[in-house]
């Protein structure tokens, strides 16, 4: 117990990092996203005709995207949702530079009732990392 009290700011510490190490594996099934790595994102747009919804802003989105990809940054998607009805119940692949807003964008897609949205995992810099074509 000595020890305990001596060390708290340390094992504090520790735990928070472990904590947030597991929120950073998981958090995203918590929330109820479901992710997909390049690969599978690929799938996705080829054999079930997902539609591409890119979520960065638009100087992010000249510089390079997805072929095919739909712009909407994800301060707008809330506004501009009635543009997505059509696809509410088919495949969605939301992207952004890490992962991050796409992985709210779900979240908020989830809410309106889109049953198929999907987060790619690491964003722009995986699906480029991965080699796969971007269109300017």
């Amino acid at each position: 117990m000595q020890f305990i009290i001596e060390n708290l700011l340390p094992i504090s510490i520790a735990l928070m990092s472990s904590a947030m190490l597991v929120w950073s594996m998981f958090g995203n099934r918590v929330r109820g996203i479901k992710d997909v790595d390049a690969n599978a994102a690929l799938q996705l747009i080829n054999h079930k005709d997902a539609f591409v919804l890119d979520v960065r802003e638009p100087e992010e989105y000249k510089a390079g995207h997805l072929l095919n990809a739909h712009l909407i940054p994800l301060g707008k998607l809330k506004e501009r949702i009635g543009e997505l009805e059509k696809y509410k119940d088919k495949p969605i692949v939301v992207v952004c530079r890490s992962s991050n807003r796409s992985g709210s964008a779900c979240v908020n897609l989830s809410k309106q009732g889109f049953t198929q949205a999907y987060n790619l995992t690491g964003g722009m810099m995986a699906w480029q990392k991965a080699n796969l074509p971007v269109q300017k």
